[in-house]
């Protein structure tokens, strides 16, 4: 019994001391150089799920649209022809403020059709994507109507084609970017006072030679069998801290990853290039191996993007309902969520926004909304990666060097602590880091400066040598000379 009670002390003792972990919430993994999934701690938590009733409303309805400025969030309940206003507390609680289906204009009530999207610029102006409408509002901050876009007229834009504004951003200039339906001339590109100035951003047309040449040598009726050489749309986009847009498309076949996967999610300057960084093993594009689990088949299809001020940004798949996180330079951070009705997966999503490292995300078929709180974890990641941006690099090291405390299998923590050591100057110890997950781009880069460095510091040697080499046997040659000339004299 005393054996027993001395066992059972011991036990609590142990549990005082050693922290205990709790089981994950969501299957949390990323991938390694040889692609294949690799369980990870959750870096994100279910903190609340929200329903229409959770506010004294009744349920949404095919909610389309998510917007979080500052506290206030912004939902497009298209279905019910509303959009709500939500305002997060400081306690944690949230609450409605603000439930608007329709805008005066001209002394008239004008409501609102299937609204799909909504911003709100940094002067608090909003802007209402009013799809079956066929109108982009223009409010002021007390939700007061300026003005409206309608079609423009314009020898650029098919008469087929109707106006059904989707998704839109303004930047710093107020610009407004709009994807609008059927249009895959890229983003359609509006002046501050709401005239039609241009396309931005089109996506490339991508093709075999083959095709082509195929279709140089086909027959009318093989050629409009033949699929046509057209780029895709956009199906959502967002603005970062810095006003680059970041845009989301779905193109290629379903089942394999091809070339133009690669431009899953874009990075757009004011030219309408793309800026984004793909540093990692492979480039932003989901998942990289996948099959018919559950009668889910086909790669991952980005259906909408969100960025942080640290550079990473987060991707919400619409294939199997997962959220991606890369950093600044395209290294996948985790992957978490998925397809179900269990806490932290989805059904239908179709949104994703941020409010600080706090995620929202929209689903559209259970009509509800659910909050993620990052865990220790997470933290840990995102303040090496913030203390890295920040240049305080031997810090970074430090906290990465803790993550693998955490997580002995992260590929990215390693990447991480090179990355450091690279900018440091230890090109060794960032070689040696790279080295150990197959890291090639960094190691070569790390090899270039070590290269450098090394024949730097040995160029006396190198210099001595050569003197040696050169001067010595001249210099034995005539001595040999000048010898032989004294014992001839």
């Amino acid at each position: 019994m005393k054996n027993k009670l001395i066992g059972f002390v011991i036990l609590i003792c142990l549990f005082a001391v050693f922290p205990v972990f709790s089981e994950p919430t969501n299957y949390t993994y990323n991938y390694d150089f040889w692609e294949e999934q690799v369980a990870s701690p959750d870096a994100y938590r279910v903190s609340d799920y929200f329903l229409g009733t959770s506010f004294g409303i009744n349920h949404f309805r095919e909610p389309q649209g998510l917007f979080i400025r500052d506290n206030r969030i912004y939902i497009c309940d298209s279905g019910n022809n509303r959009i709500l206003v939500i305002e997060a507390r400081e306690n944690g609680e949230h609450v409605l403020v603000k439930s608007v289906s329709s805008v005066i204009i001209d002394g008239h009530e004008s409501p609102l059709k299937y609204p799909m999207d909504i911003f709100e610029c940094r002067e608090g102006f909003i802007y209402i994507a009013d799809t079956s409408n066929m109108r982009i509002l223009k409010l002021d901050s007390n939700w007061n109507y300026v003005f409206s876009i309608t079609r423009p007229y314009d020898e650029s834009i098919d008469n087929f084609i109707e106006f059904e504004p989707l998704k839109l951003v303004v930047d710093f200039a107020n610009r407004i970017f709009v994807q609008v339906r059927n249009v895959n001339k890229g983003l359609m590109e509006f002046d501050s006072r709401g005239e039609f100035t241009g396309y931005m951003g089109a996506n490339k047309v991508k093709f075999k030679f083959v095709d082509y040449v195929w279709k140089l040598i086909a027959t009318q009726a093989q050629r409009e069998r033949m699929m046509l050489f057209i780029p895709t749309e956009y199906n959502n986009l967002c603005l970062d801290w810095e006003g680059f847009i970041y845009v989301t498309n779905s193109a290629g076949p379903a089942n394999v990853i091809s070339a133009s996967d690669k431009d899953a999610v874009r990075r757009l300057n004011a030219m309408g290039q793309d800026i984004l960084v793909r540093n990692g093993y492979k480039p932003p594009v989901g998942d990289l191996a996948f099959g018919t689990a559950g009668g889910i088949s086909g790669r991952s299809r980005f259906i909408d993007v969100t960025a942080f001020d640290n550079d990473s940004y987060a991707c919400f798949d619409r294939t199997r309902g997962r959220i991606f996180m890369y950093d600044f330079q395209g290294n996948l951070l985790y992957v978490f969520g998925g397809l179900g009705n269990r806490e932290g997966n989805f059904s239908v999503p179709v949104a994703l926004d941020r409010m600080g490292d706090v995620l929202y995300a929209l689903d559209s078929r259970t009509a509800a909304l659910t909050r993620f709180e990052l865990t220790g974890y997470g933290e840990m990641i995102n303040k090496a990666l913030n203390e890295y941006r920040a240049g305080h690099y031997e810090s970074s090291a430090r906290i990465w060097e803790e993550v693998l405390k955490m997580n002995g299998n992260y590929d990215l923590a390693y990447i991480g602590i090179g990355r450091a050591a690279l900018r440091q100057g230890e090109y060794k110890k960032a070689m040696k880091y790279y080295k150990l997950k197959h890291y090639r781009v960094g190691y070569s880069k790390a090899f270039q400066f070590y290269r450098k460095q090394v024949m730097e510091e040995n160029l006396w040697k190198v210099l001595l040598i050569l003197a040696i080499i050169v001067v010595v046997p001249a210099g034995l040659k005539y001595c040999i000379k000048l010898i032989k000339e004294i014992k001839e004299a």
